[in-house]
């Protein structure tokens, strides 16, 4: 790929406004450990919300998009729009709880919510397990997704001569140098500004990485290959169209000549009725956590808690995946006999674009890989200084001594992470291994909020439980659990997990009445699930409307979803039924607003 003086030029704005957001904010995040992580709680809706799905708009989103309907068409996706569901819970029933809370992590929840030595383990190893373990695996996953771009646009690239060298026992390649520069450079102005940065960058970079990436599906689409919308449906099989997947009983198999991979009735399970609620996952975990609860801990106020996640799951479900689906069919077209089609997204930058553009989209890969980095380092550190190092290692030093540690942390939390990449050819199978490990602990999340008798043990057991059965599931009846069984070990998992923390739950103590009156003080969640401790607390006034915000919960989703079908409809040239789901999906937006208004 040969850039030009316009295309450095443009780069090299990306990267000043970057770090130049990074150096405004540099003051207030210095303030203390509430403005560096949390922004203060003074961020507005749409910089959280954007922020959020600037985050999840990693590197390898449309390389992953790209191969999912290069396999199984438009419908492919349900592999992660299934997550709406869950989505759309921590919009209605968790983003005003977790506002109200006042906690700077989700970790800290833990103490909040429990008492005693298992409160105690549970945040540390919390902090532990998803802070540092999770956290760099992640940072690992995009580390190389971005590897992977940068050896299709550079493929001669080299660093002193050669392109692969060792340094301290450690093979590195120049490009995953080259990614360690970015990183130093992310990690920089994460550093620097806190969560205040960090959001403000990411709203900067999510609109360089969407109009990247919908110029680039015009370009595709437009290539006198592709021959536009008509091109497309004229030279791909008719199936790659449908927007939902066709279902059969036995395994996945393809079908001919079409090469479909039809959806399992055990999959359509797995993924509609089981994966959104049952498992964590980063970014989409049942009732909300991670860098997500950071954001809606950092909204302003309730209300706008609530916004920033509703807009959230409408930009990330409905709006962005149409640019990557279309570059993903017409890289289909002029690169049938790639192996790797994830990497035909990339060739599609090399080849298609000019001058400007080319830099422009290089940009936006930029964005996409930083803004993820930034929010991933941020958040990290957040577990690791306020749940690791204030509670169990120096819990009386000021603010100022915080924030040091905390950026200090950030730098070796990026090191840690480029020595973690260095040790991985592909992380393929990660997020099921995720998904799977973490069977069954989702309703213990969502519960928690609403039940008085779920206490430490058993987030303890729901965590647990997984590592149990993997190994008589892999072992004793030979399933593939990662791979061709994963669904059908999905559910079984999430079937002994709930099995296994619901009978910790009863054989050990409720959690002090004192700790439970506390909580419900501070939260006041209401439901029937605390009438037995709402009862002794006449004076608190609990939540209601949760038959109205059921109601939401379904009509949110039902409308996300029309507004992603509705747009795809008018894109391949449908417009009387994709304007009847744009009108639908309004409809229900006017709906959800006015019952909203009522929720008390």
């Amino acid at each position: 790929m040969n850039l030009v003086f316009i295309d450095w030029l443009i780069i090299g704005v990306y990267f000043f406004v970057s770090i130049g957001i990074g150096l405004y904010m540099s003051k207030r995040a210095g303030k203390g450990m509430d403005d560096f992580f949390l922004s203060g709680r003074k961020l507005p809706w749409y910089i959280a919300g954007t922020s959020m799905v600037a985050t999840t708009f990693a590197a390898d989103t449309p390389l992953a998009v790209t191969e999912l309907v290069a396999q199984n068409g438009i419908a492919g996706n349900w592999l992660w729009w299934n997550m709406l569901f869950g989505g759309m819970l921590t919009v209605f029933f968790f983003a005003r709880l977790w506002r109200r809370s006042g906690i700077l992590t989700d970790a800290e929840f833990v103490d909040l919510r429990y008492s005693g030595r298992p409160a105690n383990f549970l945040r540390g190893f919390r902090a532990v397990y998803i802070g540092i373990f999770m956290n760099t695996i992640v940072i690992a996953w995009v580390n190389l997704a971005m590897v992977k771009i940068l050896k299709v646009l550079f493929p001669e690239f080299s660093i002193f001569g050669s392109q692969e060298f060792s340094f301290i026992g450690i093979e590195f390649s120049s490009h995953l140098v080259a990614v360690a520069g970015l990183m130093l450079f992310t990690t920089a102005y994460s550093a620097l500004s806190g969560l205040w940065g960090v959001s403000l960058t990411d709203s900067f970079q999510f609109v360089i990485a969407m109009t990247g990436s919908i110029i680039l599906a015009v370009f595709a689409v437009n290539h006198i290959d592709v021959g536009g919308i008509a091109g497309l449906k004229e030279k791909l099989p008719e199936w790659s169209f449908d927007f939902f997947p066709d279902l059969k009983s036995g395994n996945d198999v393809s079908n001919g000549t079409s090469g479909i991979l039809k959806m399992t009735v055990t999959a359509l399970i797995a993924y509609l009725g089981v994966q959104w609620w049952s498992s964590w996952y980063p970014g989409a975990e049942p009732g909300g956590g991670g860098y997500i609860a950071q954001r809606m801990m950092s909204a302003k106020n309730e209300k706008h808690s609530v916004l920033a996640t509703l807009w959230f799951q409408i930009a990330h479900y409905a709006l962005r995946p149409w640019p990557w689906i279309i570059a993903a069919f017409a890289a289909l077209i002029l690169y049938p006999d790639v192996a790797d089609k994830g990497s035909t997204y990339v060739m599609l930058i090399r080849d298609l674009l000019p001058a400007g553009l080319l830099g422009l989209l290089f940009a936006a890969f930029l964005a996409a890989y930083m803004s993820t980095i930034a929010s991933q380092t941020v958040w990290g550190t957040s577990y690791i200084v306020n749940d690791l190092y204030k509670p169990f290692i120096n819990k009386n030093a000021d603010e100022s001594k915080y924030v040091k540690v905390s950026r200090i942390t950030t730098f070796i939390l990026m090191i840690f992470s480029i020595i973690i990449t260095t040790q991985f050819d592909r992380i393929s199978d990660a997020w099921k291994f995720v998904l799977a490990m973490s069977g069954g602990i989702g309703l213990v999340l969502l519960l928690r909020w609403f039940w008085w008798r779920i206490n430490a043990w058993s987030e303890i057991s729901a965590m647990i439980a997984p590592y149990t059965i993997y190994p008589v599931l892999t072992y004793v009846f030979g399933l593939d659990v990662l791979k061709k069984d994963f669904e059908l070990s999905l559910i079984l998992i999430v079937i002994w997990s709930s099995i296994v923390w619901i009978s910790v739950t009863f054989l050990t103590k409720s959690e002090k009445e004192d700790k439970l009156k506390s909580f419900y003080k501070k939260v006041h969640p209401g439901g029937y699930g605390w009438r037995r401790i709402s009862k002794k607390l006449p004076d608190v006034k609990s939540d209601t409307g949760y038959g109205r915000l059921f109601f939401n919960w379904f009509a949110g989703s039902l409308m996300v979803m029309l507004t992603l079908f509705g747009i795809g409809k008018l894109i391949f040239a449908e417009y009387l039924i994709g304007f009847s789901f744009i009108v639908g999906s309004v409809l229900l937006g006017i709906v959800i607003s006015y019952n909203l208004s009522k929720v008390k």
